[in-house]
């Protein structure tokens, strides 16, 4: 027999809560929830009275979850996101490829691939309703595992946890310098390992890009403390301006970063490359439309 305290708990009092624990502030978790702030409370006092707990602390100055709150949130975080499987499920059931999908993707990545894949979206699935998300790595395996995104492009290694991993392709990083600059002028195929690392502009920590041209620079390798990019693109002016060396990614190459500098490619013995691949829960429902149509339309060609 149901019991009625969990018969009674509702999906909406649950993102309630997580609005609550994300803000610590009723206004602006109601404003996130789009309901007014008489509503949230009456939601949350209901829902602490069916579960006979204590969730949240509140008093004119302050806002805070309690223990068993915040043990609370991780379970309601789960039961949300099985719900949109469920939905996404009916969707899948009636025809792969229509309803919505919410993809993230790394800024690394995003700039050289998004021309080509959405073409082929609007191709093969005009009806798709595609949602699109730029975020750093960590952020963007948070809001796959917790139901938030679908699925996420990003580049390897990296832990993805419990996460689905397609490989889409393989990315090789080209080292690239000013024309005055030492190792320009070489002809024979460069080791990066021989070269002070600390010349390899990188981009700020957060990046995986940073990790991976740390990793591929070897043992010891150091960041730069003189500069930092936020982006490709100013990496490769801080490379134009002498102010060191850029190890960039091909795609970003093959999409004409380089267009308009002097920027010379230094030959590398066994260039480092990156994978670039594509990740979702095990249990998602559109999973096999996502790791066959979605991932040969992000692979495109290669």
């Amino acid at each position: 027999m149901t019991d009625r305290r969990s018969a009674s708990l509702s999906l909406k009092q649950l993102a309630y809560l997580l609005a609550v624990r994300d803000t610590l502030n009723f206004t602006r978790a109601a404003e996130q929830c789009f309901v007014t702030q008489s509503s949230l409370s009456g939601g949350l006092a209901e829902l602490e009275r069916n579960l006979g707990l204590k969730l949240v602390e509140r008093s004119r100055q302050h806002v805070s979850m309690t223990a068993v709150g915040e043990a609370v949130c991780t379970r309601a975080e789960q039961i949300l996101s099985a719900s949109e499987d469920l939905l996404a499920y009916a969707r899948a059931q009636a025809e792969p490829g229509t309803g919505s999908l919410r993809l993230g993707i790394i800024p690394t990545i995003a700039p050289y691939l998004l021309h080509d894949f959405l073409a082929g979206i609007a191709e093969h699935f005009p009806t798709l309703e595609l949602f699109l998300h730029e975020r750093q790595t960590e952020n963007l395996l948070a809001e796959v595992s917790g139901g938030e995104l679908d699925a996420a492009v990003l580049a390897l290694p990296m832990d993805t946890g419990t996460l689905e991993v397609t490989h889409l392709f393989d990315d090789p990083l080209r080292l690239l310098a000013a024309p005055g600059h030492p190792v320009a002028r070489l002809k024979a195929p460069l080791r990066l390992s021989a070269i002070d690392t600390s010349q390899v502009i990188l981009l700020e920590p957060g990046h995986c890009l940073r990790e991976h041209t740390l990793a591929a620079c070897g043992v010891g390798a150091q960041a730069s403390r003189r500069f930092e990019a936020t982006n490709i693109d100013t990496l490769v002016q801080l490379a134009e301006a002498g102010c060191g060396l850029a190890l960039l990614p091909a795609m970003a190459v093959a999409r004409g970063v380089l267009d308009g500098t002097s920027l010379r490619e230094v030959p590398l013995q066994a260039p480092p490359h990156r994978g670039i691949a594509l990740v979702t829960r095990p249990s998602h429902p559109l999973r096999s439309f996502l790791e066959r149509d979605i991932a040969a339309l992000l692979a495109g060609g290669r």
